[in-house]
Formats: structure tokens, sequence, C-alpha cells
């Protein structure tokens, strides 16, 4: 039925475009009854009812029952078949994955976080990232013919159309979804992390309606995700988003990136985890000393959140130091953009109001005051689920998207 499907989304057909939107509504509203669903389409009720049919023949469509009123007879409502599709989601943390399987109208069926994984932008560690996804998907308790679609997130800069990563595992000169799809076995669609995060909280987070969003990846790095007039904005080349590579600082740090000074040397998790060693180094005082001192390569930035959690007063202070660092730079975003509505997302987001409170205080001072009103700053919904329910939202996304 995948394959099916898929050849059939390849011809691309006036009734392929058809079916595509009718898959596209109903990932939006669950169910409609024909005459609803003919409304929407502006197409005749036969016409529909036909189309409803052969796709209700073929599996990809089945009756939810009759719809509540108290009018005359019920009408029938349809709905997308939850079992005729699957969608696998990964995404790349520093040191694990988090992989998901979504059925074809967006629950989700299995989710494993923090799966232990060493990254390494190498040959090696891209076949290990292949192998690590096809051990979940041989353990997935589903008919794996139905899997449509893998979509990965990868961090830095990323061009989904193409399916080109210039940042990692750009070894060769074709697309990279090319390569992992041939490892894998299954079609693949990549996307920013950051990107993939915010679409997650934008589909079954913390957006109910706001057209206009800034979402920000406060974790190793930092990035930022933007919802332009209700649509996930990408950029020319998919590059939007680079936040925290704004030439902020004279501090002569080295990004990873190449340059100095960006804005992610002073303001992420990278930064928090390089001054709290070097705090440590100075004699201040934290329950995690003793971890550093007797090997501080083993530190996480999961333990510096953890023990900010725990009320350790150093890593509250440099939480906060970062958040309000990060509020000043975001005031200036929010003077430039107007949102509804800003999300503070990624690993440090975990620490709640040790972060977000300096941030809102910072945004307040800094911005101008009728800009900010506006502005809604709120902690993600998703937290550490995001990526993973973005990446598997992206990949059906991907596949049924109108041209």
């Amino acid at each position: 039925m995948a394959q099916q499907l898929l050849d059939e989304l390849l011809r691309g057909s006036k009734n392929v475009m058809t079916r595509k939107r009718i898959i596209n509504f109903y990932m939006n509203n669950r169910s409609s009854t024909i005459p609803e669903l003919s409304k929407e389409l502006n197409l005749s009720i036969p016409t529909v009812a036909k189309i409803i049919a052969e796709m209700y023949d073929d599996g990809y469509v089945m009756n939810y029952g009759k719809m509540e009123t108290n009018k005359g007879r019920s009408p029938t409502l349809y709905g997308l078949t939850p079992n005729s599709g699957y969608f696998v989601g990964v995404d790349i943390k520093k040191s694990n994955l988090n992989l998901g399987l979504m059925n074809f109208i967006g629950d989700f069926v299995k989710m494993d976080l923090g799966v232990p994984y060493h990254y390494e932008n190498t040959q090696q560690g891209l076949d290990r990232l292949c192998d690590d996804i096809k051990e979940f998907i041989e353990h997935l308790d589903v008919d794996k013919e139905r899997i449509l679609n893998i979509g990965i997130n990868i961090s830095g800069r990323v061009n989904p159309e193409i399916g080109h990563s210039f940042s990692l595992f750009n070894f060769e000169e074709r697309p990279l979804v090319d390569i992992m799809a041939e490892k894998i076995g299954y079609p693949v669609t990549i996307d920013n992390d950051t990107r993939a995060m915010t679409y997650g909280e934008m589909m079954k987070g913390c957006v109910k309606g706001e057209k206009n969003v800034i979402f920000v990846n406060l974790s190793w790095g930092v990035g930022c995700g933007l919802i332009i007039n209700g649509e996930l904005h990408t950029g020319k080349s998919g590059f939007s988003g680079e936040f925290g590579h704004f030439p902020i600082f004279d501090n002569e740090l080295l990004c990873h990136c190449g340059k100095r000074g960006c804005l992610e040397t002073e303001i992420s998790g990278m930064a928090l985890h390089r001054n709290l060693l070097q705090c440590v180094k100075n004699g201040q005082q934290t329950i995690l000393a003793r971890k550093i001192i007797k090997d501080e390569s083993t530190l996480t930035l999961e333990d510096i959140i953890n023990a900010t959690n725990k009320e350790d007063l150093l890593c509250i202070e440099l939480v906060e130091e970062i958040g309000q660092k990060l509020g000043r730079y975001l005031a200036g975003l929010i003077n430039l953009l107007n949102p509804e509505m800003v999300i503070i997302g990624g690993v440090l987001a975990q620490t709640g109001d040790s972060v977000l409170q300096p941030i809102k205080s910072a945004v307040r001072k800094y911005s101008l005051n009728l800009v900010n009103r506006d502005s809604a700053i709120v902690l993600s919904k998703l937290q550490d689920k995001a990526g993973v329910v973005g990446a598997c939202l992206l990949a059906r996304k991907c596949m049924f998207q109108l041209n």
C-alpha cells in the first residue's frame, strides 16, 4: 500500500493532487462530512464522494461514524485511516538520539528518547546513525512496508528542498537524503533541527492559532525558528534562523562556524558549560565540583540543568546570566518582527523560571513597550520531545505538501 501511494504521488496527476488536498485537509481537521469537504475543496459533492470512495477502497480513508446532529439524517464522517501509513522522526542531539513513530493521522505509536549516540561528523558517524535508525525500525511492531518517510533533524545549514546538508555529513556531491535513503532503505527528508522543533510546537505544542511566532532553541548552540503569517519560514535556501551567529561580542572566542564573537559564544549551553568549568577552577562552589575535578570531560549539559533544578546557586547564577543576555538580543528580534508569541525551547528551557524570568526582564528593559506587550514569552510545551515530534510531522508534510 505504501509503494502504491508513493507511485501515485510521483505521477502527479490531477486526481493525485485532489487526493493530496484531501489528505492535507484531514491532517488539520481530523474528520469531516463529504459536503464539508466539498465546500473546502470547491468541488462538487458527487466528485468528492467518488474520490473518497476510491480512497476508502485503497485503505487511506475510513468511516468515522455518524456526525451528531439534531436535524434530519446524521451525515457520515470520514477521515484518514491511522495504520495506512507511518512516519519515522529522528532528532540528533550531542550525546543521544530521540526517535519516534507517528501514524497517518499524527498520533504517536512509539517514542524512544535519550538513545545513546556518540555524535561524530565523519563517514563512520553517519553509518552509525543509519544503523541506529534501522535498528529502531526493526523493533517496531507495525507493517514495515507502510513506513512512508523518515524525517531527520540536522543542525546547521540545511536545504530541505534539495535534501542537502552543508554543515554536517557533507561528504559527497549527492544530497544527503539520497545517501541516507540508500543506507536505510526508506525515503528520507531532512530539515534544520530548530525549524523542526518550531514546527512541532506549531502543530502540537504552544501555538494555538498564533500566526507570527519566534521559537528560540537554547541548547548546546542557539538557533531560531520563525512562523510568519502562519507558515514555517525557511528563507531562500533553507538557511533562515541563524540567530546564534549574529556577530555580537568582541570576545575573540572562536565559534564552531569558524568566526569569532558570535552570539552563541556567550549565550548557549556551550557557554554555560565553559563558564561553569572556569568558575570551579577559580574555586567557586557547586555540587558538581567533585565531578568536574575528577574528570571535567564527563560533565554534560544535562548535569548542569539537573544541578540548576536542584537549586545549586552557582548554576542558577550562570543560567540567569545567559537568560539576561539572551533577553537583550531577543528584544531586538521582537522589535523587528512584532510576534504574537516567543517560545523558549531546547535543553536550557528545562531550567524553567531560572532562564525564563531573566529573559522576560531583559526583554522588558530593552524592547519597545508597545511592541513587547504584543508578545507572550513562554516555555516550550513539548520540551525535549519537540524535535522528534517536528521531524515526524515534517516527514508527513513533505510527502503531501501542495506545490
